[in-house]
């Protein structure tokens, strides 16, 4: 998949609705009640393991999609003029990644929105790196280009 070359407001409101629909299926399948704790999952019953599978991968599918709407609203807080540039390189990078799931183990439905939250998060790795390259992402600051100009040019 090519990488694109920048980002734009289009591009971060997409992936922002995109992510925010993943978090409210994520939250509708795995902060369940007690009582009907795997009833989604087509288990009648749940053995000891299964049940802490399901809540580590719930865990950690979870904290990957709310990584990904914390790197989108940085984004989209700078795109709206409410945070500069400087305070977007500065605190807006991706966390690192968690480690692998395991949807071996796991009921379809659950495998199916881990899966969807991997490649979400693949995704906004993609756009980071992109952005981040030295030619790529958002528009440089004028005075950033201006002080260069005058580096190289030995003043």
């Amino acid at each position: 998949m090519a990488v694109p070359a920048d980002i734009n407001p289009r591009i971060v409101d997409s992936l922002y609705c995109d992510a925010l629909a993943l978090a409210d299926e994520l939250r509708a399948r795995f902060a369940f009640p007690q009582s009907a704790e795997f009833i989604w999952a087509g288990l009648d019953e749940v053995d000891d393991e299964t049940r802490i599978a399901l809540s580590c991968e719930g865990l950690r599918a979870t904290t990957r999609t709310m990584h990904c709407l914390a790197w989108l609203l940085n984004h989209r807080a700078f795109f709206a003029g409410e945070i500069s540039e400087f305070q977007l390189r500065r605190h807006g990078r991706l966390p690192a990644a968690l480690p692998d799931s395991d949807v071996a183990t796991l009921p379809p439905e659950a495998a199916r929105l881990v899966g969807e939250s991997e490649r979400l998060y693949a995704r906004i790795v993609r756009l980071e790196r992109a952005w981040r390259a030295p030619d790529g992402g958002l528009p440089r600051l004028e005075s950033v280009e201006r002080l260069r100009q005058r580096l190289a040019a030995g003043r």
